[in-house]
């Protein structure tokens, strides 16, 4: 990086699995007023690549991070003459916002990488139950069957193994535990961040949708899935369930041949009805039908129009 961006301390990346509460953990650090966290920032990874013949070993694929719809929620520019880490350095001080001596930044992925480019960076790593993390995926029209949404799961935590990082640039944090018992868990997240700890941090929920910490919403799965359906992602995750710290609740299933097709078509099925109430028949298929045909333009267009109520849908 250039000298004005290695001035910098580098940011604390929130590595956790979609659904896993990093969204309501980001809510509670910038509830301090010397933490910030902008939010989901995986582009900044995303479109990283090492390159031997670059100057510092990495390049931006910079068609692919302006198409990037994440990306483009952002008002991050990107100079020309920048590439690299210089580049990487350049957006994460764009991120970095002024008054607040903290920058945190959620990521699902690629802990690999992040350790290699900024070998300084440290993490939080944020833990939530593969059973409910693949149940919770289901509600965003993600999947149609929880056996496919522990693939979110097993690839960030397949992924964090696979990234060198010292133990004592982690905190692992455990989303049932801070549910259950939030004020200790926060002091130990100050502490780790190094700032004083601020009350604030428990109203986080205030002008929000969320709601106040509750501990009922972890390990839902024990109340809502059924004994198969639990067999099923524990079949999934296999051995990282226990490597994590959960308890398997019995045998592991995995299906054979015909039950993973049966498990498939139900899953296309429960997608397709969920995406046509969300944004009605005839967006969602005129949208299917463009990308079928290699339409981008058009594709692009009503992609953006089921952004546009997806938005809404959010707030």
């Amino acid at each position: 990086m250039t000298e004005a961006h290695a001035a910098s301390p580098a940011p604390v990346f929130v590595y956790g699995a979609l659904r896993s509460g990093t969204t309501v953990f980001r809510l509670m650090l910038n509830s301090h007023p010397g933490i910030a966290n902008p939010g989901e920032v995986d582009f900044l990874f995303d479109h990283l690549h090492p390159d031997p013949a670059a100057p510092d070993g990495w390049r931006y694929d910079r068609a692919a991070l302006v198409a990037d719809r994440i990306f483009g929620n952002f008002d991050l520019d990107l100079p020309s003459t920048l590439d690299g880490l210089d580049l990487l350095g350049h957006m994460i001080e764009g991120l970095r916002p002024e008054g607040r001596s903290v920058l945190t930044l959620n990521i699902h992925r690629h802990a690999d990488k992040i350790a290699a480019a900024l070998p300084e960076a440290r993490f939080i790593h944020l833990l939530r139950d593969p059973r409910d993390v693949a149940r919770s995926a289901i509600g965003m029209g993600w999947v149609g069957h929880s056996y496919f949404g522990a693939k979110f799961w097993l690839k960030t935590e397949l992924g964090w193994d696979q990234a060198e990082i010292a133990e004592d640039r982690v905190l692992t944090l455990s989303f049932e535990t801070l549910m259950a018992e939030i004020d200790p868990e926060l002091h130990r997240v100050c502490a780790f961040l190094g700032v004083p700890f601020d009350p604030q941090m428990l109203e986080y929920y205030h002008g929000t949708n969320f709601a106040p910490p509750d501990p009922k919403i972890a390990f839902s799965w024990k109340r809502k899935a059924t004994p198969h359906e639990v067999a099923l992602i524990e079949g999934r995750v296999g051995p990282l369930l226990e490597a994590r710290g959960y308890v398997p609740n019995g045998a592991p299933h995995i299906p054979g041949p015909v039950e993973r097709m049966t498990l498939m078509a139900r899953n296309k099925m429960q997608r397709w009805r969920f995406n046509m109430r969300r944004y009605g028949a005839g967006l969602f298929l005129s949208t299917h039908l463009a990308r079928m045909a290699g339409l981008r333009s058009l594709h692009q267009r009503l992609r953006q129009r089921q952004e546009d109520i997806r938005a809404i849908t959010r707030k």
